[in-house]
């Protein structure tokens, strides 16, 4: 069922453009949003299709037919690791199998379903199949996951990740024993040319990627490592712990030993700093690691 609202263009906003007096009197979408609504001839102006640059008067009746953004897609029965929730952004503790959003081979059970189900209000900047999406992290990687509730509060954080305010700390476990207390990797990333799977590190064709690590323990043939990422590029941990030779434990996919683990890296997003969309309050935000993996530390001692 659609959702249709009537606004009535008071005086602060008379004068402005269409989409963006919409966008005034309804910060949780975005002007670009209004846009493709007054595309598909779905926002009305006194009971007439209008278009972008109609100018607003005052007392002005906006009728707006709003997507229905669930139909098409299948809620999935799940709960949730609600770790902060407002009106604006909801972060999780992601499980490791958990994929994101749909996918090849994942179509119906991802988070984005799970959301669904729940009946959570999504952003809807990045579409139907990613409604509500500003970052991911990849399926078998546990933790820390952000989600926006409208398209204010993403285009927000989609900044703070885009200028590096947005702060992601890691826990993985990697073979061998680093010997340097602190480091930073510096590697190109873009898709590993023979196997699509993977990513590669290239230099001529590689997005700039850069991950800061610091030793947190040492063990007789492994090292536990906290990293710190710079930017997020796709399998930037997994694919640069691996280029020093010290691939996460297993990570089979990047070469990470499977004695310890076989169900994947043990790989987790345990602490989160941004500053809310709204309150522009600095917030920090963690998770504990999964039985799992301190059940794995703890047969290392």
């Amino acid at each position: 069922m659609e959702n249709k609202v009537e606004y009535i263009i008071n005086e602060e906003v008379a004068g402005n453009r269409l989409d963006k007096a919409l966008s005034l009197l309804n910060t949780d979408y975005s002007r670009s949003y209004f846009i493709s609504l007054i595309k598909e001839e779905r926002v009305f102006v006194n009971d007439e299709i209008s278009y972008a640059n109609y100018k607003v008067k005052e007392n002005d009746r906006i009728l707006v037919v709003f997507k229905e953004f669930s139909s098409s897609m299948t809620p999935k029965e799940g709960k949730l690791d609600i770790v902060y929730e407002d009106d604006d952004i909801l972060v999780i503790n992601k499980p490791q199998g958990l994929v994101v959003h749909p996918a090849n081979g994942h179509q119906d059970d991802t988070l984005v379903n799970i959301l669904l189900y729940n009946n959570i209000k999504l952003s809807t900047v990045n579409g139907l199949e990613r409604i509500g999406i500003v970052h991911r992290i990849d399926k078998d990687t546990s933790g820390l996951l952000m989600i926006c509730k409208n398209d204010f509060a993403h285009l927000n954080i989609a900044e703070q990740l885009k200028d590096h305010s947005m702060y992601r700390k890691y826990i993985c476990l990697v073979d061998g024993v680093i010997e340097k207390d602190k480091g930073k990797i510096i590697g190109p990333i873009a898709r590993d040319k023979k196997n699509r799977l993977k990513m590669s590190i290239d230099p001529i064709n590689g997005k700039d990627a850069v991950t800061h690590f610091n030793v947190l323990k040492r063990y007789n043939k492994y090292t536990l490592v906290e990293c710190i990422l710079e930017t997020g590029r796709t399998h930037q941990i997994r694919l640069h712990m691996s280029s020093i030779n010290h691939p996460i434990v297993g990570d089979e996919l990047y070469g990470g030993s499977q004695y310890l683990y076989d169900k994947g890296q043990l790989l987790h997003a345990f602490e989160l700093t941004f500053t809310h969309p709204r309150t522009k309050e600095k917030m920090t935000l963690n998770a504990p690691l999964p039985k799992y993996f301190e059940e794995v530390i703890k047969d290392l001692l």
